[in-house]
């Protein structure tokens, strides 16, 4: 019977996911999106419905059996790109902007769980929260604005999955411990003394110093952490120079990203990049200004939660379609969730060259085969059962 209903409610979720693809909205302006959600959900079988943020949606289900506070999360923001994929007839009507991350699909997929599950109570133990979340793409983050309402504190899991183009149609990625990474930012200004380029001992030449400090931080990945530390930094911004050639300029900018797995290598890349910084600066009597900035937390798949979703998902779609995952260094704010509470999150594959679906995520040209949109349905569906008894 639950199959049944899973594949009565695909030709709705892919109505649902071209409706909110044609309209897409950036991070903290999900208006219409979020109204759109709530509109659905009240025509469902006794869902309570509330309004955690001005964008976001919480959706309740309430089972006829007693068990576990269960969380299904999907992000609902799109991006700042402009599509390239106009002979979808369902491309973004609105310039600049478009669902290139899946976020739509994610929105769309939760909306069929919602459905299924309003409708078979009787199976439902516990209480299943449909968690449609803001701001996903845009530090802070939407997650950490919703965990700070306090609404989630008491949930015993919590559980997402994101589509990704870069694995292959009709697998399941999942596995144990950290699944994405601390995503952080620096950005640093080297304040030396500018001078002529014929006389540079009269000068504090900050481009010398900002060209020692971008190959000396690369260091710390090889020489400082260790090579099991799953830490990346990358200088990927250098301003210095006023155009002049004859020029030595006052001031140099250099910022970039810091991805690391732990909290333990967050706070050394932090205290090493410094280090690295002041060490130059003080060499040749230059100072500086450092704004290191935290980013997403890593989301971390809990151990005794993640095991029990496998089983699920061998059970659903076989143990030969569930592949254990690869970590990624990609920032994902779920990680505000996971940090309090017991989480699972899992990666859906969509990529099918057949279809031209090949793209990757943030590229103008992402698009998602939406065969796959009744798996994700169904591993909502499924793991919300197993995981509420």
């Amino acid at each position: 019977m639950i199959e049944e209903a899973i594949k009565k409610v695909e030709p709705k979720v892919i109505e649902w996911r071209r409706a909110m693809h044609r309209h897409p909205e950036l991070s903290f302006e999900e208006y219409w999106t979020s109204d759109y959600i709530e509109k659905a959900l009240k025509e469902m079988n006794g869902i309570e419905i509330s309004r955690p943020t001005e964008t976001s949606v919480l959706g309740i289900i309430k089972g006829d059996h007693p068990g576990r506070k269960v969380g299904l999360r999907g992000d609902i923001d799109a991006l700042p790109i402009q599509e390239d994929r106009e002979e979808l007839d369902f491309a973004s009507e609105i310039d600049g902007v478009m669902h290139a991350c899946g976020h739509d699909s994610h929105a769309a997929m939760l909306l069929g769980a919602a459905s299924v599950l309003a409708d078979n109570k009787d199976k439902i133990h516990g209480e299943i929260y449909l968690i449609f979340q803001h701001a996903e793409e845009l530090p802070p983050g939407g997650a950490q604005e919703m965990v700070a309402t306090g609404l989630f504190d008491d949930l015993d899991v919590v559980f997402a999955q994101h589509i990704m183009t870069s694995k292959p149609l009709g697998e399941i990625h999942i596995k144990s411990g950290a699944v994405t990474a601390n995503s952080d930012q620096f950005e640093l200004t080297i304040n030396g003394q500018g001078g002529h380029a014929s006389q540079p001992e009269s000068s504090v030449d900050p481009l010398l110093l900002a060209s020692r400090i971008v190959t000396q931080v690369q260091d710390i990945v090889s020489r400082i952490a260790g090579p099991l530390d799953n830490l990346v930094i990358s200088v990927t911004n250098f301003n210095a120079g006023t155009g002049a050639k004859n020029v030595i300029p006052h001031t140099a900018e250099l910022s970039g990203s810091v991805r690391s797995a732990s909290k333990e290598i967050r706070e050394l890349a932090r205290e090493k990049i410094e280090s690295v910084v002041k060490a130059n600066c003080d060499i040749y009597g230059a100072t500086y200004d450092l704004n290191y900035q935290y980013g997403y937390q890593a989301v971390m798949n809990d151990g005794t939660e993640t095991a029990r979703v496998k089983e699920t998902l061998n059970n659903v779609f076989g143990e030969d379609r569930v592949i254990e995952q690869e970590m990624m260094m990609g920032g994902e704010d779920f990680g505000a969730f996971t940090e309090n509470l017991p989480g699972v999150y899992i990666l859906l594959g969509t990529y099918n060259e057949e279809k031209d679906y090949v793209y990757p995520h943030h590229h103008p040209k992402f698009g998602i085969d939406e065969e796959a949109f009744i798996d994700g349905v169904r591993a909502h569906v499924n793991v919300a059962l197993d995981l509420g008894k």
